[in-house]
């Protein structure tokens, strides 16, 4: 039974189906604390809510993909996840405190892509640094 664990087949499925369910929950945890609602935001055309999700879902699968590569342990890949994740999402509260003459949900919601932009490269560069510091 060992053998089959050890197969990369079984090794790459894996990391891919618990990749996918941590950026469904992590997505989940994002819709909380965002005041707007990110799919309905996105079926009706906003694309800056679609910018500042599409980060978030490339920073989570980028801090994945370093979490795999340097770790052979799936639990261990799974809690540098977790922690890439939650660095991530401190990031989002840095970027709202960091803003104080406006308020990025609601400038996301109105469709302001400068601010959806900034909101995407954010979470996508944090993602980089982020994935560095896993060893």
């Amino acid at each position: 039974m060992d053998s089959f664990w050890e197969n990369s087949i079984v090794q790459t499925a894996g990391y891919y189906s618990i990749t996918v369910l941590c950026i469904i929950l992590f997505l989940f945890i994002f819709e909380m604390v965002t005041k707007y609602n990110n799919w309905k935001e996105i079926k009706n055309g906003n694309v800056s809510v679609a910018m500042a999700t599409g980060g978030k879902i490339f920073g989570i699968a980028n801090i994945f993909r370093h979490s795999i590569l340097h770790h052979d342990s799936l639990f261990i890949m799974i809690g540098w996840g977790l922690f890439g994740f939650f660095l991530l999402l401190t990031g989002y509260f840095i970027f709202e405190f960091l803003t104080p003459k406006f308020n990025v949900d609601e400038e996301i919601e109105n469709d302001n892509r400068a601010v959806g932009f900034l909101s995407m490269v954010i979470s996508i560069g944090l993602s980089y640094v982020i994935g560095a510091g896993i060893l």
